[in-house]
């Protein structure tokens, strides 16, 4: 089994959501031996840009037209991020909540990878089909404040509706969180919502089922496909 830690804070070994995920990677490493785990670093990794040759590329692929060949070189970049993504069987997702939801670096993430074709595509009616199947998601989270349902400020939370959105959005549905909250309130009440969210990390990579993949993982688009043959855009095209 392949884990991905996508990594969405910039605070290093200060970070608190890591610190979770920390514990969580430590609890699945002494349960599932066999385990791969890979790294996305959000902040210090280089990712494609969603502009220039690479957005007309996208509207392009969005109206079901081929690639210009003038396109190729730059969209393949985005290609090798998609493929990264969709290598692995399980997802570690590490984010805090900032400004009630996701920092800006995820969202530039969540941007690069999810495109038409690769991991969704829209049917005869115009529907979305999910392309996605067979993974796992953790994410981790930590907030300032206390976002739990019942709570006055769960109506501020669009972090954890969006990522289960999105992501269900292309098939990844198998979601569990891990919040830490309130973290900004005291010393002692941070320690404390800490060592909870530490614990059910470790839990959670500790459960049997982490250790297999299902038959839907197969079903996955293949790596690498290109949804249009590449070719020569005349002047003039969108």
């Amino acid at each position: 089994m392949k884990l991905l830690h996508i990594n969405a804070s910039p605070r290093g070994e200060k970070s608190n959501t890591e610190r979770v995920a920390a514990a969580f990677l430590a609890s699945l490493k002494e349960h599932h031996a066999h385990a791969q785990v890979d790294t996305v670093d959000l902040y210090n990794d280089d990712l494609p840009a969603i502009a220039g040759d690479n957005i007309e590329a996208k509207y392009t692929l969005m109206v079901g037209r081929p690639i210009s060949r003038d396109h190729a070189e730059s969209w393949a970049q985005i290609e090798r991020a998609i493929e990264h993504f969709l290598s692995a069987d399980a997802y570690l997702l590490a984010t805090p909540m900032w400004n009630f939801s996701i920092p800006y670096a995820l969202k530039y993430y969540i941007d690069c990878i999810i495109q038409p074709g690769y991991v969704f595509r829209y049917n005869e009616i115009g529907q979305a089909v999910p392309l996605v199947h067979g993974k796992k998601m953790i994410v981790v989270s930590s907030r300032g404040g206390d976002y739990s349902p019942g709570s006055p400020m769960n109506a501020f939370d669009f972090q954890e509706p969006y990522l289960r959105a999105i992501f269900g959005f292309i098939g990844v549905t198998d979601v569990e969180f891990i919040t830490a909250q309130p973290m900004d309130i005291t010393p002692e009440i941070r320690e404390q919502a800490l060592g909870v969210a530490i614990d059910r990390a470790r839990m959670l990579a500790s459960r049997p089922d982490w250790a297999s993949v299902t038959a839907d993982r197969l079903r996955v688009n293949p790596l690498g496909l290109k949804p249009q043959p590449l070719v020569d855009e005349p002047e003039g095209a969108l």
